[in-house]
């Protein structure tokens, strides 16, 4: 029986103990006293006061002097400011992403928008035995030649997309042409549209020899990442590529999506 590896060190119960005071404040928004953390945590009171008053000389909670309540400060926002979108993405999707490789076999990538590309957040290149690639995480797609990039231009709101095709546009070269052919690129996204999903068939200049099938993330009507599925682009077209593989890319695609609004519901609360 295969058994979970033990930890090199012991847990700093302090540790464990002052972050379950933030939680529990963090629910309790209107601020708590001592009593009722002590209730709810399980702890002593003097070791909710101790940790209150570590907490607060820290500047992560304050204490009201109208009731004698401990509440957060603005300072706790800061342990979440380094944590974006795509990160939530990316802790969510990994588990995902290892359920859907066993399906498709073939090896699939997280994508998020950055600046002018879409940027590799989660992959299971590494662990499918069809992939070419094993360090995925962190390329990045540009957006005019390939699957993710195109489907994030078609299903990303009007203004979003002509401003960032605008910027593309302005760009010389031979990658940035096809922001230069308006109907052309269009009719490729509209396409992409019809079909519900982005497709490359040995479009991307550095990659002639693969094709892909994306399809979007969303998050409240923004289009937070895409979702997509890399082979070799002899073995199979992109319309049996999409009957093959297209069902399995929605569903986690929406799995993921539920879980990222989960996630903000209840940070929010």
């Amino acid at each position: 029986m295969n058994r979970e590896p033990q930890a090199e060190y012991k847990n700093v119960r302090g540790l464990t103990r002052g972050l379950m005071l933030l939680n529990l404040l963090n629910r309790l928004d209107g601020g708590a006293s001592v009593a009722l953390l002590a209730e709810l945590s399980g702890l002593h009171r003097t070791t909710v006061h101790r940790l209150l008053e570590t907490l607060q000389q820290e500047g992560y909670v304050r204490r009201s002097f109208s009731d004698n309540s401990f509440r957060l400060t603005i300072k706790v926002r800061q342990l979440s400011e380094g944590f974006r979108d795509e990160h939530w993405i990316s802790a969510l999707a990994a588990p995902l992403l290892g359920d859907l490789l066993r399906e498709v076999a073939w090896p699939t990538d997280v994508s998020t928008p950055d600046m002018d590309a879409m940027v590799v957040r989660e992959t299971t290149h590494r662990f499918s035995r069809l992939s070419f690639h094993r360090a995925m995480v962190g390329r990045r797609l540009p957006l005019l030649q390939t699957a993710s990039g195109l489907t994030w231009l078609a299903f990303s709101p009007d203004s979003e997309r002509q401003q960032m095709i605008e910027l593309l546009a302005s760009r010389p070269g031979d990658e940035y042409q096809l922001a230069r052919e308006p109907v052309r690129l269009e009719e490729i996204l509209q396409r992409a549209r019809r079909n519900g999903y982005g497709e490359n068939y040995g479009g991307w200049q550095q990659e002639e020899k693969i094709a892909s099938i994306a399809v979007p993330i969303r998050s409240q009507r923004r289009v937070i990442g895409c979702l997509n599925l890399v082979y070799i682009a002899k073995a199979m077209t992109i319309e049996l590529a999409a009957e093959k593989y297209l069902t399995a890319l929605q569903r986690v695609a929406r799995q993921i999506e539920e879980d990222v609004d989960a996630q903000e519901v209840l940070i929010e609360n």
